[in-house]
């Protein structure tokens, strides 16, 4: 099946430059309606700048070092442009003032220098594209985690010499778990640089034949799954205890973490078992949500006010996965909300964004 990650790695191999979805997807997208919010945004007679952390794009010259992809039917797959404006008005209809653009990782299974290279080029044309429109667009690095100790490496010179925001990771290492020690040292060095992980899940293959069939389940359900078992591992094996000053970013609202949170407290008392004794949490698991990050892409005001609930608002950052269309317009559920106050809104919306990006710094 050829899923999303295929068509970001290779749709637009042919191409040059930054690739992206034309915003004539906008206008095609089923059942979707044109925001009722436009660009400036303003809550309480106050200008709010909106901050999308989840926005999606392809650096064609690193697709051509990847190799060619398969075609793929997802929505938006054959809209794909080199055109700047295009992306501009889009956001400006989806009242969208900055995008945080990510390359989903395709290449932790490739050979040290292959992946080192694609990175290397990911890397300057997203700065780039930022340096040319600063007001409009930031990006998260991609990172060679396969070989971690040039992942730190990469992710310094990002931070520090081409001014990206973090870096945008999966949901594993080529099926090895966040959490490995081995991978402590690229956590260090986010920590001590500020830097933000943004987590994207890219699939579990080990759910492939359970999901095959009617209704998109790879996505709409192993998404979530891989990103709650990324999340867990983090919490479970105390990587959030060594690190307690990384910023982690979870897309699709946490995945289904938040929404059975509280089973996690119970599973070590009951079985104890399926516990390691030598860590020692030094909070309940489901207090770690509380230092986590989740985009706002759970669809309704219900569903966002109980990823509030759950994790805080001032956890929560405004996602839309642009260019697919999963929410066109999404700050809308956010408006709607009636049980955020306006101060809460213009978090979500920009403000914690603002900080924990380091935005002014």
């Amino acid at each position: 099946m050829t899923t999303r990650r295929d068509f970001l790695r290779g749709s637009a191999a042919a191409a040059t430059g930054i690739v992206f979805c034309s915003c004539g997807l906008l206008q095609s997208a089923h059942g979707q309606q044109t925001s009722r919010e436009k660009l400036p945004v303003s809550l309480g007679g106050k200008r709010v700048r909106t901050i999308d952390v989840h926005a999606h794009c392809v650096i064609p010259e690193a697709s051509k070092l990847l190799g060619p992809a398969s075609p793929s039917p997802v929505r938006g797959a054959d809209e794909v442009v080199i055109d700047i404006n295009k992306r501009l008005a889009a956001m400006d209809a989806q009242a969208v003032d900055m995008e945080v653009l990510s390359v989903n990782p395709n290449w932790y299974s490739r050979d040290r220098e292959l992946a080192g290279q694609v990175v290397k080029v990911q890397n300057e044309k997203l700065a780039e594209l930022c340096a040319s429109k600063p007001d409009r667009f930031a990006a998260f690095a991609s990172l060679t985690l396969q070989a971690p100790d040039l992942a730190v490496q990469e992710l310094e010179t990002a931070v520090k010499k081409q001014g990206l925001k973090g870096a945008a990771i999966g949901g594993n290492v080529a099926g090895e778990a966040f959490s490995d020690p081995k991978f402590h040292p690229v956590w260090a060095k986010a920590e001590e640089l500020g830097a933000s992980l943004f987590i994207h899940p890219q699939g579990v293959p080990e759910l492939n034949k359970q999901v095959a069939g009617n209704g998109w389940l790879s996505n709409a359900i192993a998404y979530p799954v891989e990103t709650t078992i990324a999340l867990s591992h983090l919490i479970f094996e105390g990587t959030f205890d060594k690190f307690p000053g990384l910023k982690v970013i979870a897309a699709h609202g946490g995945g289904f973490l938040p929404s059975y949170a509280d089973r996690s407290d119970h599973a070590c008392l009951v079985n104890p078992g399926g516990c390691n004794p030598d860590i020692k949490l030094k909070k309940q698991p489901t207090e770690y949500l509380k230092q986590i990050y989740f985009d706002s892409l759970v669809f309704t005001p219900e569903a966002l006010r109980h990823l509030v609930a759950q994790v805080g608002v001032s956890q929560v950052v405004l996602g839309s996965d642009y260019p697919f269309p999963w929410q066109l317009q999404p700050v809308d559920h956010i408006f709607a909300s009636t049980s955020l106050s306006d101060d809460d809104k213009a978090d979500i919306l920009g403000r914690t964004a603002e900080k924990i990006l380091n935005f002014g710094s």
